[in-house]
C-alpha cells in the first residue's frame, strides 16, 4: 500500500502464539516430592588419618533419609548394591537426585534404569540444587561427627546407626537441636555396651559432648 512502518509498529499488531514456558527447578522439585529422592557422598576422617565415605539416600517426603551406609572405597558396584539394599521389592522411587560424582559409574546407572528409577543429575558445581540431603550433612557433621572421634569403619557405622534411629523417632525436629544428653543416653541404652569393653569405649566420651 506504500506505507512505510517501523518493526515496533509490525510487531505490536502481530498475533503472538504464547508458549507454555518451562517449569523452574523449584516447582519441579514440588511436583515431584513424593516420588523422588536424592544421594550425596560426604567424607570422615579417623583418628588413624584413614579418610571414610558415607554414602546418604534421603526421600524428599518429609526430608526423612532411608539408607546409610560407610566405605573406604567406594567402587560403582559398592554404589550400585546400596540402591539395591535401600530400594527392594517395589519400593524404588520415580526420580533420583544425584551430583555428577564418578563413583556412579555405569554399573550404578545400570541399576537404576533396572529398578525403574529416572537419574536428574544436577549442574556442575552446583550444590545447591541438592540442597536437602546436603542440609542433612551439614546437620551430622555439626551436631554429631564434629564432637567425636571416628576410630574405624565399624565405629562410624555404629554411630550413624544410632542417628538414623533417632531421626526416624523424631522426623520433625533437627539431627539432635530437642535432645538433651539425658535423653540421648536413654535412647541409646539398648545400643551401648559397657563401659568397660573395648567396643563401648568409643562412645562414652561422646555423650557429655552433645548440645542441650
Amino acid at each position: 500500500m506504500g506505507l512505510k512502518l517501523s518493526e515496533a509498529t509490525v510487531a505490536k499488531y502481530m498475533v503472538r502464539h504464547r508458549k507454555p514456558t518451562s517449569q523452574t527447578w523449584r516447582t519441579f522439585l514440588a511436583n515431584h516430592t513424593k516420588d523422588m529422592v536424592s544421594c550425596d557422598f560426604f567424607v570422615v576422617p579417623t583418628v588413624f588419618f584413614r579418610v571414610l565415605f558415607v554414602f546418604m539416600i534421603l526421600s524428599h517426603d518429609r526430608r526423612r533419609p532411608v539408607h546409610l551406609a560407610v566405605t573406604e572405597h567406594p567402587t560403582a558396584e559398592w554404589v550400585a548394591h546400596q540402591l539395591l539394599e535401600a530400594f527392594p521389592w517395589d519400593s524404588a522411587p520415580h526420580y533420583l537426585l544425584r551430583d555428577r560424582d564418578g563413583s556412579y559409574g555405569e554399573q550404578f546407572h545400570k541399576t537404576a534404569s533396572w529398578l525403574g528409577i529416572r537419574e536428574v543429575l544436577t549442574a556442575p558445581q552446583s550444590p545447591r540444587q541438592n540442597a536437602y540431603v546436603e542440609r542433612l550433612i551439614g546437620s551430622i557433621r555439626r551436631e554429631c561427627l564434629d564432637h567425636m572421634i571416628v576410630l574405624n569403619e565399624t565405629g562410624l557405622r555404629r554411630i550413624l546407626k544410632i542417628l538414623l534411629r533417632l531421626l526416624r523417632a523424631d522426623e520433625n525436629s533437627p539431627v539432635f537441636r530437642q535432645r538433651c544428653p539425658d535423653q540421648w543416653a536413654r535412647s541409646t541404652a539398648g545400643d551401648r555396651p559397657d563401659r568397660g569393653s573395648s567396643r563401648g569405649r568409643w562412645l562414652a566420651p561422646s555423650l557429655p559432648m552433645c548440645r542441650q
